[in-house]
């Protein structure tokens, strides 16, 4: 059994019904995923992530608007509290900083990375973060927000070891997608062999980045054995150790 712990199901092709909706959780289903969680990327489209949670007993939801969304609208602690309270929503989150892909003044990101964390706070579920050249801001941040209270996840981890024990710190889980897998990875392969075992959890991200052998292509939930085994392979650990540790990890981290 294995879990992939993020991953957007509503993006992928043919996902706009419930034909390709399933074809995606049969592929998951023979390749040992047992479940997923589809997380929230802003908020017109999270009634979609949602649907989809609510139609399937093995997948889960979020709610949350990622940090490179600056249109659409803007939750407020008291809209994400409502929606936190939904059925089979199990984080808050997609959220966190991202000063790769945007540019000008981002202080808009810091106010809503707050906004979701005081969210969190209030209801109680961990948080879903990304954070791509963001490192100093997102720690401090999560710091001042003592955000540690209900901990989180890393998501699709990029960042150094010393990223890693700051929000390991914080009570912070790191997730590893198929970007671990790729050739030129070197520096995040070192830091997914010293992440502690009781803290790791594995991802697709899909549609986006898939692992190897499949780099290129559409990645899916199936995909996420892969992760497991190049995880396993780096650790010199069996993947079977792997994928029950993980799955482990993620009903530890969101009770479902």
């Amino acid at each position: 059994m294995l879990v992939d712990s993020h991953c957007h199901i509503n993006c992928l092709k043919g996902a706009d019904s419930a034909q390709g909706i399933q074809h995606y959780l049969d592929n998951a289903e023979q390749a040992g995923i047992s479940h997923m969680l589809c997380v929230s990327i802003d908020w017109e489209t999270f009634p979609e992530v949602h649907a989809i949670a609510n139609a399937h007993e093995n997948v889960y939801a979020s709610i949350g608007v990622h940090p490179n969304y600056d249109e659409g609208y803007e939750p407020t602690v008291d809209d994400l509290l409502e929606k936190s309270n939904l059925n089979k929503i199990v984080a808050i989150g997609e959220t966190g900083l991202d000063y790769f892909r945007t540019s000008g003044d981002t202080q808009w990101q810091r106010d809503r990375f707050r906004t979701h964390i005081r969210a969190a706070k209030q209801c109680k579920k961990p948080l879903i973060i990304h954070t791509r050249e963001a490192r100093e801001d997102t720690i401090k941040i999560l710091q001042e927000e003592s955000a540690s209270e209900v901990g989180g996840v890393m998501h699709c981890f990029t960042e150094s070891w010393e990223m890693a024990k700051a929000a390991l710190d914080l009570n912070f889980y790191i997730s590893f997608s198929g970007i671990v897998t790729f050739k030129t990875a070197t520096e995040l392969q070192d830091v997914a062999k010293k992440v502690p075992l009781d803290r790791i959890l594995v991802e697709t991200d899909s549609p986006y980045l898939a692992p190897v052998p499949h780099r290129g292509k559409q990645n899916e939930p199936a995909y996420t054995s892969h992760v497991a085994e190049f995880v396993a392979k780096l650790r010199n650990q069996p993947v079977e150790e792997i994928h029950q540790k993980t799955t482990e990890n993620f009903f530890r981290l969101f009770p479902c």
